[in-house]
């Protein structure tokens, strides 16, 4: 049973329905029974849902397979122009009729918070601006053949409709209480949709793109619904000229990562059959490839769409089957969107709903091993606009937010063990990254197949320089303030305990560092980084001062005031939480990927996958063992890594809500800004592991070898 069958039996109880809004919607595009100015809103949005459904009547009748591919990128500029930044588009053709909604692109979008608050009033502008991005999630359900979501959203759109149906405005709490209890009455149908997408291999519309397509026809891109822009063309054509050998040694590098990542925690990947594949568009030979590879381990892909829907976001960090950003910051505008109906009583029924989905499919759920994940870096470093009108959560609703985070990761733990899975992760760039972009390609290539052997080895001497010490002090130079004192788990047996892992190429791809959980008390200081780019967006001096190893203080220069930053880095690095422990203290040794970076002048543009081993680093967060803390991890050298927990994390035993953060954020010390890292030993020794930004310990010079080049 493939995924046309699966939503088959939906489609044909809506079909009633769905046939009704249709005629509906196709009535109001020329109506004028609202408010004149409500008229062209509401117009508009009536004119995007016939396209879309125009879109799936095409994917019922096979329409969708069989275009050119002029007429494929036509109805995907048509689809998307609206949200696009000014002057932009991926069409080559004539953009006459580019544009459903309004002429400027995002500026002038009913999507854009600032404008849809300009045209439609402070009143109704926000929440109807919100309605109009929330029924964009309908382009992805029309190319799958989603009927019945697609109906409820139309359904959702008139009922609003009906209510500006008069000489007077509506009541706003009408309109609030609508779109409330629309997402509170369907929240098993979204929930169900997110673990079935996750560890059903039969929902598999994206899999039979990957394996059923002509890969060099790059019409196939055109089947997902996603936004096509130069971009995943450039990329999938680059891919379509490499050797066969080339293409099967980087599904290899993930798949063997994968594979060790079990083998070295001990774990049984026989007893799984199902791998989360997470890929961006345009990467489909690679992606053929590694499914053909997991197929020989035993495990059948699943792959889901990159949520759409304030439902499922994730706030702007690109999961599942993606495409390049469509517009960054519509994306940003966007990122609290769910503060619309969020309240207690929601959160508690998602939850509830999530607890019934995962029950559904909990024999699935169990026999899933966890995500093969493919990231992309090249884009500009994107500094955001703060609008006021944008959506924001209260600050009971942030706090409703960690509260939902936590739950649903005890909810997802319980069906899929975190001591039972696993995972991988690779990056490669894309042709934002310039001119060089198929140079840069093949040195990413290189850097993620690194021989990783010569590096466990330099890696072990790092960590017998380590281990022992009581506290580690590490120091910037040139501009960088950071002055901060980690501590270390002590070794109460020496000979068969270690406080670091030596991490290689296996989960997390490419090969170099070491890491530790510090201990949170004695750790004190201040940590500060010129320029860093985190989950896509640009920090400028970011500074934070760390008291007991938590985050007492927090700023950067983003923006003209201080409030402003601070808001920018509560919403966005601190995730709305008041504080966040320090999870990881890590030294990164891929000098290699630090050089590449240097020479091609992209160090802004790096993923925090690479750029964390380009210096030393710390999350803020859960540790790096987040909710496998009591499954025992060895080094290569048979030596236990004990320093798996810290003051916050082990308060699992107690409360599970108070022991985790459900976010872990890496932020890497390049190494041209780094001074020395010195280990202190209890009886007051030192020893220099990095002094003038230079590997110091015996046995490493050959890390500083590309840093002298």
């Amino acid at each position: 049973m493939g995924y046309q069958e699966i939503f088959e039996k939906q489609n044909a109880e809506v079909k009633e329905r769905f046939d009704l809004m249709r005629g509906r919607i196709a009535s109001i595009c020329t109506e004028e029974t609202v408010l004149e100015k409500y008229r062209n809103y509401f117009q508009k949005t009536a004119e995007f849902l016939c396209l879309a459904a125009d879109v799936l009547q095409w994917e019922e009748e096979g329409k969708l397979f069989n275009r050119t591919i002029e007429e494929c990128e036509e109805l995907n500029e048509k689809l998307y122009a609206d949200i696009l930044p000014k002057n932009d588009t991926a069409c080559p053709g004539s953009l006459e009729t580019r544009h459903i909604g309004m002429s400027g692109g995002y500026e002038d979008s009913y999507a854009n918070p600032r404008r849809a608050v300009a045209l439609l009033g402070e009143e109704f502008g926000k929440i109807l601006c919100f309605l109009y991005t929330e029924l964009r999630s309908l382009i992805g359900y029309a190319f799958e053949g989603r009927k019945m979501h697609m109906t409820i959203f139309m359904e959702l759109f008139v009922e609003v409709y009906n209510c500006f149906e008069s000489e007077e405005e509506p009541d706003k709490k009408e309109i609030e209480q609508i779109i409330y209890w629309f997402f509170h009455d369907y929240s098993e149908v979204f929930a169900e949709d997110k673990v079935r997408d996750m560890v059903d291999p039969e929902y598999d519309f994206f899999t039979k793109i990957i394996l059923e397509s002509d890969l060099s026809d790059l019409r196939y891109l055109y089947r997902y619904g996603a936004y096509i822009s130069n971009s995943e063309r450039k990329t999938a054509e680059f891919l379509n000229a490499l050797r066969m050998d080339e293409i099967t040694s980087m599904a290899d590098t993930m798949t063997e990562g994968f594979r060790i990542g079990y083998q070295a925690l001990g774990k049984d990947l026989s007893q799984k059959e199902t791998v989360c594949i997470e890929y961006p568009i345009g990467f489909e030979r690679i992606v053929r490839a590694v499914i053909l590879n997991f197929d020989k381990l035993g495990l059948k892909p699943t792959i889901y769409r990159c949520p759409s829907s304030s439902f499922g976001s994730s706030g702007g960090r690109k999961r599942g089957c993606y495409a390049k950003s469509v517009n960054r910051q519509f994306e940003f505008d966007h990122r609290a969107d769910s503060a619309f109906y969020l309240n207690k009583a929601f959160v508690e029924r998602r939850l509830e709903a999530m607890q019934l989905a995962f029950e559904t499919y909990k024999t699935k759920a169990n026999r899933h091993a966890g995500p093969a994940v493919t990231e992309i870096f090249g884009e500009e470093p994107f500094a955001p606009v703060i609008k006021p009108e944008a959506s924001k959560y209260s600050g009971r609703q942030n706090e409703l937010k960690v509260y939902q985070a936590s739950r649903l990761g005890e909810i997802t733990n319980a069906y899929i063990p975190g001591d039972e899975r696993s995972f991988t992760i690779i990056a490669y760039p894309i042709p934002s990254i310039g001119e060089r972009f198929e140079e840069i390609f093949q040195e990413t290539v290189k850097v993620n197949t690194l021989d990783y052997l010569r590096y466990r080895t330099m890696q072990q001497k790092l960590i017998d320089a380590l281990d022992g010490a009581q506290k580690v002090h590490i120091t910037g130079r040139g501009g960088n303030r950071t002055d901060l004192w980690v501590g270390i788990h002590p070794l109460l047996h020496p000979e068969r305990e270690t406080a670091f892992e030596n991490c290689v190429a296996d989960v997390n791809i490419p090969v170099g560092e070491v890491f530790t959980s510090p201990v949170l008390e004695g750790t004190n200081g201040k940590l500060h980084v010129t320029q860093v780019y985190l989950n896509e967006l640009k920090y400028l001096n970011l500074e934070l001062d760390f008291k007991d190893g938590m985050i007492s203080r927090y700023t950067c220069t983003n923006f003209d005031t201080e409030e402003e930053n601070q808001k920018f880095l509560y919403e966005n690095l601190l995730q709305q939480h008041k504080t966040l422990p320090m999870g990881e203290f890590a030294i990164g040794t891929n000098t290699t990927a630090y050089k590449m970076a240097r020479d091609y002048q992209i160090a802004d543009k790096l993923p925090i996958l690479i750029a964390e081993k380009t210096g030393p680093h710390f999350a803020v967060g859960d540790t790096c063992y987040s909710h496998a803390e009591d499954t025992k991890v060895y080094n290569p050298d048979g030596k236990e890594v004990i320093a798996r927990d810290n003051a916050v994390s082990i308060l699992r035993k107690q409360d599970m809500s108070k022991a985790y953060f459900n976010c872990h954020t890496d932020i890497t010390i390049p190494y041209d800004e780094l001074d020395a890292i010195t280990a202190v030993m209890a009886d007051g020794s030192c020893r220099d592991i990095i002094r003038n930004g230079k590997f110091a310990v015996e046995g490493t010079e050959e890390l500083n070898l590309p840093l002298d080049e």
